[in-house]
């Protein structure tokens, strides 16, 4: 059987850079070299597409020094329309080809990545790809967007006001009675970011000015929420197959114990705080209504390929907090491990999506 040739795209220009990075390692490391060739594409934080070395030991998330996508004076070419599906490289000697590729594994997190723009790109000249589309990526980047969408299928989540730089400046004290009402402690977040890059947790209305300035830098709408009280859960969502429901993995849970919230340093570097533990300790009936409500939620957004559905269990039930299009997919983070104890290897999982992300290609 021939193998399937799979671009793996990474990097990218988003403050996540370096985690899109330490994924493609990830991948690179376990997938199925049987089945596939592996064309490594990196993006520089420039927004360059480069031709990387398919070497994972290079792309480990050290936490003195994070992995990146350097320029190393190569240029990967997209194909110029939707009648060929070849890729090509120019470097220092000229130009020669890479070969058509069967499918492409998008695994970036964050703004120009995730948010449905390398999809659009990828449609417009025709290449399949992983994971979900220009619609659905885009939806699951905006939080106040995801929100909006999750309240109207008749899903629970945290109460929330959105603001600009201009609404701010132009009416500071509507604004602050709407968030005020709220309650403290809040968190602020960036509409457009993921990895906790940019959240800040504010207890006092003294820090709220910082904490807005913190994630003004990462975007120019930001969200203020209403802490949850609860424990905090996430699973993993698959594609069903053809005409079959979303899979729905076991539950995990976030355990903080020694930090304010569940931030970059815990989830990448390994910071102290935080316990994640895989199966959750749930009973039968709130693992089904957990599947249930991640089922809807990757429904309502028009989910395809793959998905992590963030929750609160609280005393009323369970509030979503975040449907994360391309998860953290590490070998060690909450997506693939949640799979893991649900019985899918992540070498399995890997070939699942892409398999999936061909199919659909075909349809």
């Amino acid at each position: 059987m021939d193998k399937l040739r799979v671009a793996l795209l990474f990097g990218g220009r988003s403050s996540e850079h370096s985690i899109s990075c330490a994924t493609a390692g990830g991948v690179l490391g376990a997938i199925d070299r049987d089945r596939f060739d592996v064309i490594p594409v990196g993006i520089t934080r420039d927004g360059a597409f480069v031709l990387e070395s398919d070497e994972p030991s290079r792309f480990g998330l050290d936490p003195e020094h994070l992995p990146e996508v350097v320029d190393n004076g190569t240029r990967v070419r997209w194909p110029d329309s939707a009648a060929s599906r070849e890729l090509r490289v120019t470097d220092a000697s000229g130009e020669r080809s890479l070969g058509e590729i069967d499918v492409v594994f998008p695994i970036l997190h964050g703004r120009f990545g995730e948010d449905g723009t390398i999809q659009g790109l990828l449609e417009l000249v025709g290449l399949p790809y992983v994971g979900n589309g220009v619609l659905a990526s885009a939806i699951g980047m905006d939080k106040h967007v995801t929100k909006t969408v999750l309240e109207g299928a008749g899903l629970a989540v945290a109460p929330w006001v959105t603001v600009s730089r201009a609404a701010l400046d132009a009416d500071r004290e509507l604004w602050e009675r709407r968030v005020k009402a709220l309650g403290l402690p809040v968190f602020v977040k960036p509409a457009r970011a993921g990895s906790s890059v940019g959240v800040s947790r504010v207890a006092d209305w003294a820090e709220l000015d910082a904490a807005l300035d913190v994630a003004f830098a990462e975007d120019r709408t930001v969200l203020v929420e209403g802490a949850m009280t609860g424990r905090e859960i996430e699973c993993a969502v698959l594609e069903g197959r053809p005409g079959e429901p979303p899979r729905v993995s076991v539950a995990g849970e976030v355990v903080v114990t020694g930090r304010e919230f569940y931030d970059f340093e815990a989830k990448y570097l390994d910071a102290p705080g935080v316990e994640l533990i895989c199966p959750a300790d749930l009973g039968d009936g709130e693992t089904f209504e957990l599947q249930r409500v991640a089922a809807r939620a990757f429904e309502a957004i028009g989910g395809e390929g793959l998905a992590r559905v963030d929750v609160f269990l609280t005393d009323e039930g369970f509030v979503v907090n975040e449907v994360n299009t391309m998860p953290g997919f590490t070998p060690i983070s909450m997506f693939p491990t949640c799979w893991l104890n649900s019985g899918l290897s992540y070498p399995e999982l890997i070939t699942e999506l892409i398999e999936s992300g061909v199919a659909r290609g075909s349809r």
